[in-house]
């Protein structure tokens, strides 16, 4: 293996000289930079990115703003999980990382997160921008301080965000229609159900929404989609009454679409016949909902790879720190279409203990 005292040999200059041209820093003259970095090219140099921190020392810190997780919403689970093994991984880059959590129904919470954050010092934050005008100020005062930030699962538009890692929405509804429609092949109506919260906050849940109606409107399939907006999924006993009252006065609906991982919850509040005669599509393999999978309550569950959003978040801004590596602005996971046949083989963050020594969470 070709080594920076081979390069300096071959070049005529000192290994000095190498290590400036290789972290591209002041010093050097053109001619000089220009005559290594062609010998440089022609071995195929590569840094060896442990060695390359170690050397320089130096420390570079991920701070990553993201909701908590509770027994009644477990999705933020896996992404968090994700961002774990990936601390775990970049470590003996000289990248730390350190989480903090916050409650994603209460936008003090998630500014309080985010002052704590800034404690730590930031090379780089991943946030999910979970409320629009607490966004604005926590980007004001990132882009103030000159920290470059990215956006995980939540994509909004209108910010100078390096990169956004999650799901391309809008196709993950066009293909939810498509499934809608190949198990209701005769001219149909649909129920799409979500919450006030989903509607204030989440650019995703109207992206899927979107996607949802496009892929009839742009096949010109004759079927119509009613909207059922719900003021909290937890209050169960008030949700039976409207859910099934309004399937009670619509019996022509033959399928309910859930844009958010919580499609258990609708689940529990219909009625056994409605389950029996309606096709159920949501999001996300979370233990409730694949329960739900698992026992026929609910034909398809899409999958946005939660687990894999927080590890690439990660992996790619180690990659910017260390390799100075540009990342893709949209860096889109699989959209995985699961059902009760595979649902058992997707997802990986069964394995992934929470107790992780290189990981401060808050």
């Amino acid at each position: 293996m070709i080594t920076i005292k081979d390069i300096a040999k071959e070049a005529n200059v000192s290994e000095g000289t190498v290590d400036r041209v290789i972290h591209s820093r002041s010093g050097v003259s053109k001619k000089t930079e220009a005559k290594v970095r062609k010998i440089l090219e022609r071995h195929s140099f590569k840094v060896n990115p442990v060695a390359s921190a170690l050397a320089m020392k130096k420390k570079h810190q991920i701070s990553v703003l993201i909701p908590e997780y509770n027994d009644s919403d477990l999705f933020w689970k896996s992404p968090y999980l994700g961002v774990l093994k990936a601390a775990e991984d970049v470590k003996n880059f000289g990248v730390y990382v350190s989480v903090f959590r916050f409650n994603q129904s209460d936008p003090v919470s998630y500014l309080n997160a985010f002052e704590d954050l800034l404690e730590t010092k930031p090379t780089e934050v991943i946030m999910v921008p979970n409320f629009s005008d607490e966004t604005k100020q926590i980007i004001k005062e990132l882009e103030a301080l000159n920290i470059p930030y990215l956006f995980l699962n939540i994509d909004i538009k209108g910010f100078n965000n390096i990169a956004y890692v999650g799901q391309d929405s809008y196709t993950a509804g066009y293909v939810a229609g498509k499934l809608m429609h190949l198990n209701n092949p005769e001219s149909s109506e649909f129920l799409i159900i979500q919450t006030l919260q989903n509607i204030t906050k989440n650019n995703s849940i109207s992206d899927r929404i979107e996607g949802f109606k496009d892929y009839f409107l742009k096949n010109e399939i004759n079927s119509n989609s009613r909207g059922l907006k719900l003021e909290n999924l937890n209050d169960t006993l008030e949700n039976q009454e409207v859910i099934n009252s309004f399937l009670k006065n619509h019996p022509e609906i033959k399928g309910v679409f859930v844009p958010s991982s919580r499609i258990y919850m609708v689940v529990n509040c219909l009625e056994e016949h409605h389950l029996k005669n309606l096709q159920l599509i949501g999001f996300d393999n979370t233990p409730q909902n694949t329960a739900c999978l698992l026992n026929d309550s609910v034909a398809f569950l899409i999958s946005q790879k939660p687990f894999d959003q927080g590890y690439k978040s990660v992996r790619l801004l180690a990659d910017f720190l260390i390799q100075n590596k540009t990342p893709e602005h949209k860096t889109y996971l699989p959209i995985d279409i699961l059902m009760k046949e595979n649902v058992k083989y997707n997802g990986r963050d069964e394995f992934v203990s929470e107790n992780n020594n290189a990981v401060e969470v808050f």
